[in-house]
């Protein structure tokens, strides 16, 4: 007789879930329970597979979302058959004749238990700073999950902005947006409360598959908890203010922080099994195709997710199969075959997507885009003479003293240059470094994928990698010793280099910690080919590492808490009335023409059509056209020509009482203080 999984424990938690309050922890604990049972069809995949772990449950409930709403788009359905339908895979799942599932490596239950638990902490602290949205991106995604709840006869083209719009290239296929909406569902609250508040949800998971990618690279449950606390001190806390956490339920921030590590964990799993299968060091596990499996559906939603993410994320992978073969001459077939699981989802996305990406103003740019993007980003890039452009190594230490950290740690990876995790951490900071730093290389890459996007490439060097790899070597020479070497390194960079996170560039990293990784990387990649094994396989894996991870890390992590406030927010929200008035008036799918900005809120808390939004956050496409859309609403509200709105269908209209004077002849609907919004005669 079978057990029944634990898992389904889900289920009924969203039920008792629906009994609480929807406000304050009430809230919380809805979307906990929701976001479980949309993660439990790949969590019973990941068992029927037996390759078990939040990766594995995380990338196939991502492939069942996606299966899901390709039939509700095909169908012009609603979300309620997505629901249906993964209802379908759980109960297909549970009828899946699959045995106890086979765990590899160290069992560490109480360490994983422990590592949900921190992450519970920092998402129960996350709540606390999220009161509002502070505008930016998170309009633009609301609106987007908004329709998606809100509207029946689904398509792709129906959650764009603008009815006479076009897909945005890197959101095409709203895999992520669906998620949200489906939490929002389940969970029966507004989309608002999902987008701010899933983050606090999520930060469980991302420790989780952060914690799986370090143990799977160093073989090592302590490996992965080094890995853990540097990348949380990272991205989680060095910044302040909740740093990327806080926009965690984002698709760019979830690709980058759940995606990115569960494709990682993924693909050293599936070397290891397939090595240890070759090597006749497990003869009772499940055959590579499960594990390769599971990897490309990870590399497929990550693709869907955030396509440049899938393409970045590739570089340092293809530099470690380059440097193991090279460093170890070991796992050829291994690699390639993992990398290929990457590749070819990443490919099927990127084909495609490429009409739609080539309609971009940013790929494969103008001269006079161009000009404006090298204008934008001067202070992240180095112009030559010639045209040609690279990143400026300023930038890779922008993210404070970690950042810093792992750049000089790079050359102690020559002391385990044959270990998986040297492998790793030499060939993907070489694989990068030389596409960012060398010219030819990045004005061409630059080309591909856009310069806003190329920029974002450095932070896919394995950072937290040489962090707790530094701290293993450094275990191995010093013992005990390590522990103040690392604390004394952490205070001496975080007072040196807290970090730059605006926008722009102002003070970055320094440059000399960039240019130490490229040619500390290098002579890493060469002493790791004439030194002897007993000095390349000179590292300790263990509590010491891990503890002196943890003191390097935590100056960082005191600025971030000390710093764990309030952001203010970017784009004002349009008041109660007028978001009442839009939902109980208007009709969905109806298109409101206003300024902007006010129709880029908007449409972030109506189930509407708007004719214009803030060109920063719409996709600058042929069908788009968010310059000339601004241009004609700016000509509405100096001259108050109506055909200017009639011409993009819209039948009502919002007007800013703070950003014009034009009081339009037409019926009013409702008004306050701040907005008027009229019916807009045919």
């Amino acid at each position: 007789m079978r057990r029944v999984p634990w898992e389904l424990v889900a289920l009924p938690a969203l039920g008792i879930s629906r009994l609480l309050p929807d406000s304050s922890w009430g809230l919380w604990v809805r979307l906990a329970a929701a976001t479980a049972c949309l993660l439990l069809p790949g969590a019973l995949i990941a068992r029927g597979l037996r390759v078990p772990s939040v990766s594995a449950a995380l990338a196939w409930s991502l492939a069942a979302l996606f299966a899901a709403m390709a039939v509700v788009f095909a169908l012009h359905a609603s979300l309620g058959l997505a629901l249906v339908l993964l209802g379908v895979v759980v109960v297909g799942a549970l009828a899946w004749p699959w045995r106890r599932p086979v765990r590899q490596g160290q069992t560490t239950p109480g360490l994983s238990l422990g590592v949900a638990l921190a992450g519970v902490g920092l998402g129960i602290a996350l709540w606390t700073i999220t009161t509002h949205l502070v505008g930016g991106d998170d309009f633009f995604h609301l609106a987007r999950v908004r329709k998606l709840d809100d509207f029946g006869g689904l398509s792709l083209r129906a959650v764009d902005e603008f009815r006479d719009g076009g897909l945005h290239p890197g959101y095409a296929f709203p895999l992520w947006h669906a998620f949200l909406a489906l939490v929002a569902r389940l969970a029966g609250v507004d989309p608002t409360g999902v987008v701010l508040h899933e983050a606090s949800v999520l930060v469980p998971v991302a420790f989780l598959v952060a914690w799986e990618a370090g143990r799977e690279v160093f073989r090592s449950a302590w490996g992965g908890l080094a890995v853990l606390l540097a990348q949380v001190a990272m991205f989680g806390l060095a910044a302040g203010h909740g740093a990327s956490y806080r926009a965690l339920a984002l698709p760019a921030t979830v690709g980058r922080q759940l995606l990115v590590p569960a494709v990682i964990a993924l693909f050293f799993a599936s070397v290891a099994r397939q090595a240890d299968r070759a090597g006749g060091r497990i003869d009772h596990a499940p055959g590579p195709a499960s594990g390769l499996a599971t990897l490309a559906v990870a590399a497929g939603a990550l693709a869907l997710v955030h396509p440049t993410y899938a393409v970045f994320v590739l570089i340092p992978l293809a530099g470690y199969v380059v440097a193991r073969l090279v460093l170890a001459r070991a796992e050829p077939v291994e690699g390639v075959l993992a990398l290929l699981a990457v590749v070819l989802p990443s490919a099927a996305v990127a084909l495609w997507l490429r009409p739609i990406a080539r309609e971009t103003a940013s790929v494969s740019p103008s001269s006079d885009e161009l000009t404006r993007a090298l204008q934008h980003y001067k202070g992240q890039l180095d112009v030559f003479s010639d045209g040609s452009y690279r990143l400026a190594p300023e930038v890779l230490g922008r993210a404070g003293a970690v950042a810093v950290l792992a750049l000089f740690a790079v050359p102690l990876a020559a002391f385990a240059a044959r270990r998986r995790w040297g492998a790793f951490v030499i060939g993907g900071f070489l694989a990068v470094l030389v596409i960012v730093l060398l010219p030819s290389l990045f004005t061409h890459f630059a080309d591909a994928v856009s310069v806003s996007q190329a920029r974002r490439v450095a932070g896919f060097v394995p950072f937290p990698f040489a962090v707790a790899g530094g701290a293993a070597v450094l275990a191995r020479m010093l013992s005990i010793g390590a522990l103040p070497v690392g604390l004394g390194a952490g205070i001496a960079f975080q007072l040196a280099y807290p970090g730059d996170f605006g926008y722009g560039l102002d003070d970055g990293g320094p440059a000399l910690a960039t240019w130490v990784a490229l040619f500390g990387g290098a002579a890493a990649l060469v002493l790791g080919l004439l030194l002897p094994r007993r000095l390349t396989e000179l590292d300790r894996v263990g509590t010491i590492a891990a503890a002196t991870t943890a003191l390097a890390i935590l100056p960082a992590a005191l600025h971030g808490f000390t710093h764990w406030d309030e952001r203010p927010p970017a784009v004002r929200s349009p008041t109660p009335g007028l978001v009442a008035a839009l939902r109980d008036r208007v009709p969905e799918k109806a298109v409101v023409f206003s300024d902007d900005t006010t129709s880029y809120a908007i449409a972030a808390f109506a189930p509407v059509y708007v004719a214009n939004a803030l060109p920063g956050h719409v996709a600058d496409t042929q069908a788009n056209r968010p310059y000339a859309r601004r241009a004609d609403a700016q000509a509405f509200f100096g001259s108050g020509n109506l055909a200017i709105p009639r011409r993009y269908g819209a039948t009502w209209l919002v007007v800013d009482r703070k950003r014009t004077k034009l009081r339009p002849d037409l019926p009013q609907v409702y008004s306050d203080a701040r907005y008027v919004l009229y019916r807009l005669r045919s």
